[in-house]
């Protein structure tokens, strides 16, 4: 039976599985409305955006889905086309594929589509889901690209401006598996002010309206929380020279795992409920 809609945020590190138990795809359709539901795909992110798209289609589809629609967009002109608008009046679920984030930010970000899909996150009309780069989108800060495996420094770390879907967030995917750490680590250096989430592939950090992130899928979700940093040299220090982080709290999340990123802190097991 379709769940009762609420603001749910799918925050996948990418590499979801898409054949065998499909879990983070199979929620994100069940919170969409099921086979009641009316989902949008946005592959915007991708240089391949029809073969992209039709890939997710016919996932959906295959789960049941009756009313599925690609949204094309290649241009922001596109962004401001009614024809979309009045599709998305309808929809129950919005999914953003992987790609490139600087490419879905440049075609989406403050256009009408987007400014419309932010309003129905907020008042809890649609699921929404990211997966890759449709993940990386998701803070007010974003995290362009950059590189991976070396000590924590500023030129390691790419950032510019996301779509501000959950702001407080600095999110990275492809996480442990790419060897992320010291890139996110860099980013939280230069705003200590936001959190921290690093999201490991056919992985999820599912948002609840409630400001509770569930954990679901294979990998871990790690949380780096700055609240409590006592010092960092990060303003003082060259682009290239290492960077101190004194008093950072890190906490690895895996399959159930609950965390609330409001009060920053874990949810005790006890108080878990079910997806």
């Amino acid at each position: 039976m379709p769940q009762s809609l609420k603001t749910t945020i799918l925050v996948i590190g990418g590499a979801e599985d898409k054949v065998h138990g499909r879990e983070i795809l199979q929620t994100f359709f069940n919170r969409s409305g099921g086979k009641d539901g009316r989902i949008a795909i946005i592959p915007s992110a991708s240089r391949e955006p029809v073969a992209i798209g039709d890939r997710y289609r016919y996932i959906f589809e295959d789960m049941g889905a009756k009313a599925v629609q690609v949204l094309d967009i290649r241009d922001r002109s596109q962004g401001e086309d009614p024809i979309w608008q009045t599709y998305l009046e309808g929809c129950t679920g919005v999914f953003m594929t992987g790609g490139d984030q600087l490419r879905l930010c440049g075609l989406l970000a403050d256009t009408p589509l987007m400014e419309k899909i932010l309003l129905q996150v907020q008042l809890g009309q649609i699921t929404l889901a990211g997966t890759s780069a449709g993940a990386a989108v998701m803070g007010h800060h974003m995290i362009a690209g950059g590189g991976s495996g070396e000590s924590p420094n500023r030129s390691l770390v790419d950032l510019t401006t996301g779509l501000g879907i959950l702001p407080q967030l600095i999110v990275d995917q492809h996480f442990n598996n790419r060897n992320r750490i010291a890139r996110l680590l860099s980013a939280i250096a230069c705003h200590p002010d936001r959190l921290g989430m690093g999201v490991d592939e056919d992985t999820c950090a599912m948002y609840e309206g409630d400001g509770t992130i569930q954990v679901l899928g294979k990998g871990n979700v790690t949380i780096i929380d700055p609240g409590e940093l006592s010092h960092t040299n990060e303003p003082y220090v060259s682009a290239s020279d290492p960077l101190s982080l004194f008093g950072l709290q890190v906490h690895i999340l895996t399959h159930g795992d609950r965390y609330n990123l409001n009060t920053r802190n874990i949810v005790p097991p006890e108080e878990r409920v079910a997806v």
